[in-house]
């Protein structure tokens, strides 16, 4: 077990929750767009600087808990067990965490994930940098089926002038590591919008819970006959 948080520690993150609280009540009251910082400032009762210090940027109020696990795909792939293809590995992880009912996986009826979804879908601005997170996911797990190091390149939008010569140096990324990380991130995404979806139809997460491992079981299955023994160690 890890040491306990400090004070300092858990007021941070106190703070943290209650302007995320504040925005995400704001947002869904009035929508993504017609809220300012400086509102959202005021609800939680802190300053708008304060906010700033916890989020660069209103998006990532709502979407900045979602970068911190950019890497995920990658780690799974780059830990999966001797033997083991890419698609078995995230087969395992997936249904792991199905039945752990993580937010990941669409499978998650707490109302303030759901009012992070809806505010999702509701704003072009939300989508756009939820689209860019997806994007740079896929481009490290591709770098690590490719079995290379992730270089800045991996992890921006665009490559800019100073990451050419490091583009250069890596090469550029295994086609058939790029068309494996498209196909699963894809599939993880199809799961997600279907399990969102059973929630809502089933009432709850563990009402949905038997349909979405039947939709895993089928989604992975197909991806297999696809991929078949692709990435063994």
């Amino acid at each position: 077990m890890g040491e306990p948080m400090g004070l300092r520690e858990r007021k941070k993150l106190q703070t943290r929750h209650a302007i995320f609280r504040a925005a995400v009540e704001l947002f869904h009251e009035r929508g993504f767009d017609d809220v300012s910082v400086a509102e959202i400032a005021e609800k939680a009762d802190v300053s708008k600087m304060t906010v700033f210090n916890y989020f660069r940027t209103k998006e990532d109020i709502v979407l900045g808990s979602m970068e911190e696990h950019l890497a995920d795909p990658a780690v799974i792939a780059a830990e999966r067990s001797p033997g083991e293809s890419v698609v078995a590995a995230f087969r395992r992880v997936f249904l792991e965490r199905l039945a752990a009912r993580a937010p990941e996986t669409g499978l998650n009826d707490d109302p303030a994930l759901l009012k992070v979804i809806n505010l999702v879908k509701g704003s072009p601005s939300l989508a756009a940098r939820l689209y860019l997170f997806s994007l740079r996911g896929e481009q490290l797990l591709a770098a690590a089926l490719a079995g290379r190091e992730p270089g800045s390149h991996d992890i921006r939008e665009t490559v800019d002038p100073a990451t050419i010569s490091e583009l250069r140096e890596s090469g550029p990324v295994d086609l058939r590591a790029r068309v494996a990380a498209s196909q699963i991130m894809s599939l993880w995404r199809a799961l997600q919008s279907e399990n969102y979806s059973l929630t809502l139809l089933k009432g709850s997460a563990d009402e949905a819970y038997p349909d979405a491992v039947a939709a895993a079981e089928l989604g992975f299955g197909m991806l297999e006959r696809g991929l078949g023994d692709y990435g063994v160690r």
